[in-house]
């Protein structure tokens, strides 16, 4: 009798505890709206009432851009937006969204940040010698977001111009241009990077430029000297101070030396995303580049005085007795028919009698 009265008491003490989704879902929302959009959706996951509260609307107010119901109009994201949640619209905006000639342009939300990023293909920037196959060719590729680059041959004048006008939000942006020096080509079962035609680029610097009309402009030099990867280059930074009107920008990469030619450029797009993020997405590329680069050597080293160390230790490394033909002494041989280095003592001819 006590036995089963001692069982019924921690049954109800079990039950009576509180689970996971037992939290009331208005508080799972408070907690959740202090988050960022990539830890409210793995949280999501956890059970229905996370799931539930995630699509709270005050959740996603503070991610959504400030002009969001102008960009939902402007560019028509959405066939209708009047029943559309706050979760829907931030999930729709993370995704590209096309406009502009032949859907060459792109905008869409950083899923991380929450800021307003735009790309331009380079089928939408105005390249010099861009119709003469002699310089310049449209290049198919799973590489660009826009399945096409321009692969410069060869060229005196290198001029290649673009321009925005787009509605942002307020902030400071940074612009951008994706550019890699050569072109990979396929072979079965790999890709490699041709190089031959990458010349003319270590005499002069590119020079990149924008300039709004308010009168901001930006002006950088630099050599391209990477190779078989894509890399972007500054261009310069630009502030916006007001959501409701649409920020225009004329931007160039220039290279007009005609003393020499250049080629073996592939041009890809031209990016805009905050100055912030910018310098998180490249401080962190750089901090993780520099931590492997001095991990791979550290283990190099350390590689390399343990076969040392083995090297010391070992014995004579075994192999075909070969004996000489004036007398009867072995002779030492490496396993690939070579004369081993650490035996040329036995290597010299001395008098011995047969065995």
């Amino acid at each position: 009798m006590g036995a089963n009265s001692s069982l019924l008491a921690t049954t109800q003490n079990e039950s009576s505890k509180l689970k996971l989704g037992d939290i009331p879902e208005s508080c799972v929302a408070l907690v959740l709206s202090y988050l960022d959009p990539l830890e409210i959706c793995k949280l999501a996951r956890l059970n229905r009432s996370f799931r539930a509260a995630s699509s709270a609307d005050f959740i996603w107010d503070d991610k959504l851009p400030h002009n969001y119901k102008d960009l939902l109009h402007g560019y028509q994201v959405m066939e209708s937006t009047d029943l559309a949640g706050k979760c829907e619209i931030y999930k729709r905006l993370t995704k590209p969204v096309k406009f502009g000639h032949n859907g060459n342009k792109e905008f869409w939300v950083d899923k991380r940040t929450g800021g307003v990023c735009l790309s331009i293909g380079s089928k939408a920037l105005s390249i010099t010698g861009i119709d003469d196959r002699r310089y310049w060719n449209y290049i198919p590729t799973d590489e660009s977001r826009f399945h096409t680059i321009a692969y410069l041959q060869q060229i005196w004048w290198l001029e290649v111009e673009g321009d925005i006008d787009f509605q942002f939000p307020a902030g400071t942006y940074s612009l951008l241009f994706k550019l890699r020096l050569g072109r990979f080509t396929r072979r079965p079962g790999r890709r490699l990077c041709n190089q031959e035609g990458v010349h003319g680029w270590d005499i002069k610097p590119v020079q990149f430029q924008l300039k709004t009309p308010d009168g901001q402009q930006a002006v950088s030099k630099c050599f391209l000297e990477n190779t078989g990867s894509w890399e972007y280059h500054h261009v310069g930074d630009f502030v916006v101070h007001n959501s409701n009107d649409s920020t225009k920008i004329k931007f160039s990469l220039a290279q007009i030396d005609c003393t020499h030619t250049k080629g073996g450029l592939s041009v890809d797009s031209a990016h805009n995303e905050k100055l912030k993020d910018v310098r998180s997405r490249l401080s962190y590329r750089e901090s993780t580049k520099y931590k492997t680069e001095n991990t791979s050597r550290h283990q190099k080293r350390k590689r390399r005085g343990a076969r040392q160390k083995e090297i010391q230790k070992s014995p004579s490394p075994p192999g075909p007795e070969v004996y000489s033909h004036d007398c009867g002494r072995k002779k030492g041989k490496r396993r690939n028919g070579g004369d081993d280095p650490r035996h040329k003592h036995l290597h010299a001819p001395r008098v011995c009698s047969p065995i």
